[in-house]
C-alpha cells in the first residue's frame, strides 16, 4: 500500500493529519500524494497539510452485505476529489453537498486510513 514516494502520506494519516502534495511549478494540489504533479509533469511538488473538510460529490451506499457501507468522492474545501468510505452516519439521511469532515480509523497493521463523517 505504502512506497517511498506516498510513506509521508501514512505516516500523517497515523498521526490523524491528511496530507496533500502541492505542485511549485503550476500550484495545483493533487490527490493521490505522488512525486510527479499529474497536470504538469514537474517534480517540484511538496506536501501540504489539508483542512480535512469537504462535501460529497457523489456516493453509494452498499445495502446487499452483511454490514452496510457507503462509499463516496468527497470534494475537499482545497479542491481535490477523494474517493473514500462514509462511516458513522444513518446513510439514509446522506445527501450531495452535504458538508463532512475527516476521521481516521485503524488498520489491524498500525496504519490509519482517512474517512469523512457529517460535519
Amino acid at each position: 500500500m505504502s512506497n517511498a514516494e506516498n510513506q509521508p502520506f501514512f505516516d500523517a494519516a497515523r498521526e490523524g493529519k491528511l496530507m496533500l502534495k502541492h505542485c511549485n511549478a503550476c500550484k495545483e494540489v493533487h490527490y493521490y500524494p505522488r512525486a510527479a504533479c499529474p497536470f504538469c509533469g514537474s517534480e517540484r511538488t511538496e506536501w501540504i497539510a489539508a483542512k480535512g473538510s469537504g462535501r460529497i460529490y457523489s456516493y453509494s451506499v452498499m445495502r446487499r452485505v452483511e454490514k452496510p457501507f457507503a462509499i463516496a468522492y468527497v470534494t475537499l474545501d482545497e479542491g481535490v476529489t477523494m474517493l473514500t468510505n462514509l462511516v458513522d452516519c444513518d446513510f439514509d439521511r446522506l445527501t450531495i453537498g452535504a458538508s463532512v469532515k475527516i476521521i481516521f480509523r485503524k488498520m489491524e497493521n498500525g496504519d490509519a486510513i482517512p474517512m469523512f463523517t457529517p460535519a
